[in-house]
């Protein structure tokens, strides 16, 4: 199984969603309000194209993404992420967060 994530500024439906939403951050590691826990998830994102709202950010894992709309730039420096990313899996020890 591959664990790699699609690049930042990648524009996706997911999961039954009728809007667009932005990948703005990956492996992001906060505190969930419904378990009372810190865990991590895959992806942060923003309404697209609206943009950024502190109080309306969405959370969610590779698994939740029904269609990729736009795929984010892949350079070098996206390639070392993914491999740092890799390795950050593996250290991980908050839980990963299971989104329906």
């Amino acid at each position: 199984m591959s664990n790699t994530l699609y690049p930042l500024g990648t524009v996706v439906y997911l999961q039954d969603g009728t809007e667009k939403v932005m990948v703005v951050g990956r492996g992001v590691i906060y505190h969930d309000e419904d378990s009372d826990k810190e865990v991590f998830v895959d992806y942060m994102g923003c309404r697209y194209p609206t943009g950024v709202n502190p109080d309306n950010t969405i959370f969610f894992n590779q698994e939740n993404i029904d269609r990729v709309v736009f795929e984010g730039l892949k350079d070098a420096e996206e390639e070392r992420f993914q491999q740092v990313y890799e390795d950050w899996l593996k250290k991980v020890t908050v839980p990963k967060k299971e989104i329906n």
